[in-house]
């Protein structure tokens, strides 16, 4: 195989983006075979704009054109695991967009199929192409930041209008996205901060809803974390504030990490605080300690382009995948636990996390919504990227 031929289905925010960087040429080795999508008028720009390549007005027909080796799953978030279960289905190898579903239990059904086929499984995740996050996991898992002690997320700059929220007849409900900032705007947050961290072992949190908006979902989220090895961490996040702080400290034996502004600042200590703990004889001394500017590129990485590259070298020749869709569940598990654990008003442990339960209470969310009914046909727009 020289080419990947795929496949996108949804074209909304971000499923033309991805079409208008494949069409530029942007990722070599990979060429537009089809596009899908319910919305007539979303097929008639992809006929406008992507002229020769073929339109599909459902998946299912598409999959079976023979006109594609993958597909890229860019539709709201509740399609997300069903539509990649019938892309394996039919042989292809698939990309999704963030987040991997609404509830582990679909996502760990979709991990199931995706072991059974022999193509490859990938997620848009383009923060992990972010060398500045990248740099911070490898900081903390060569040990160079020492045992960690705790971490610290305050990520309160995505603000949106109350005009946003009301926007879609989807969107802030629990039955067209299934959640608010967690489901919505965070997943990339809450895949980096395990994927840099590892999983907590459990968590506490308190979310309020509809606390500055007229929505039925979450809008304002902290979330206290504690992991294997005694760390602690908080997680904080709002759509409610402005401007708004984004800002990572991690605290270990040999320093701490900050990122904020996309900068990446380590204040190194030159011995463990651990071990000037037993040899210091001074009352007040802390350990000497030196601010280092990490040396990295702050333009954010490749991003979306950067995740099909990847995903098509993966294909073509073998390389590792950055982003594997199996990881997908990680990020969510920890989306669904500070729901679940806000919910019954407990502690939550993830890795004996009640998938089960977790959907029961969501549906019951559902079936008790007060939003008012509404043919969702904006389900076309492209949630799983919208941001």
């Amino acid at each position: 195989m020289e080419k990947v031929r795929i496949g996108i289905i949804g074209l909304g925010n971000m499923g033309s983006s991805h079409t208008k960087n494949i069409k530029d040429n942007k990722v070599p080795g990979l060429e537009l075979g089809a596009l899908c999508d319910i919305s007539e008028e979303r097929r008639e720009w992809a006929q406008k704009n992507a002229p020769g390549v073929a339109v599909f007005a459902n998946a299912a027909d598409m999959y079976k054109s023979g006109l594609i080796d993958a597909v890229l799953i860019a539709v709201p978030h509740y399609d997300h695991p069903q539509l990649a279960i019938d892309g394996f289905a039919h042989g292809l190898h698939v990309l999704v967009e963030k987040p991997a579903g609404v509830y582990t239990k679909q996502v760990l059904e979709m991990n199931a199929a995706a072991e059974k086929s022999d193509k490859l499984f990938c997620i848009m995740y383009n923060q992990r192409t972010n060398p500045v996050y990248q740099k911070v996991r490898d900081l903390v898992q060569s040990g160079e930041l020492g045992e960690m002690k705790r971490v610290v997320w305050i990520i309160t700059d995505w603000y949106r209008p109350q005009y946003y929220h009301d926007s879609g007849s989807w969107r802030s409900t629990w039955e067209g996205e299934g959640g608010g900032t967690l489901i919505n705007q965070n997943p990339h947050n809450l895949d980096l901060l395990q994927w840099m961290l590892g999983m907590p072992k459990r968590l506490r949190s308190f979310c309020s809803f509809g606390k500055y908006y007229n929505i039925e979902v979450e809008d304002d989220v902290t979330a206290y974390l504690e992991y294997e090895n005694g760390a602690s961490g908080v997680y904080i996040t709002s759509t409610g504030e402005a401007p708004g702080t984004n800002r990572l400290e991690i605290s270990g034996d040999m320093g701490k990490i900050v990122v904020e502004n996309n900068t990446l600042t380590f204040h190194r200590n030159r011995i463990s605080e651990r071990e000037h703990n037993l040899t210091n004889k001074l009352a007040f001394a802390r350990p000497e300690a030196w601010k280092c500017d990490i040396p990295v590129d702050h333009s954010g990485g490749e991003q979306h382009v950067g995740i099909m590259k990847n995903f098509t070298k993966a294909i073509l020749n073998g390389e590792k995948l950055l982003a594997p869709g199996e990881e997908g569940v990680f990020g969510l598990t920890i989306s669904n636990a500070i729901h679940h654990s806000t919910w019954t008003d407990s502690w939550v442990e993830l890795d004996s996390f009640d998938h089960d339960h977790f959907y029961e209470l969501l549906q019951e969310k559902i079936r008790n919504s007060t939003v008012e009914k509404k043919e969702v046909v904006q389900k076309v727009a492209d949630v799983a990227g919208s941001h």
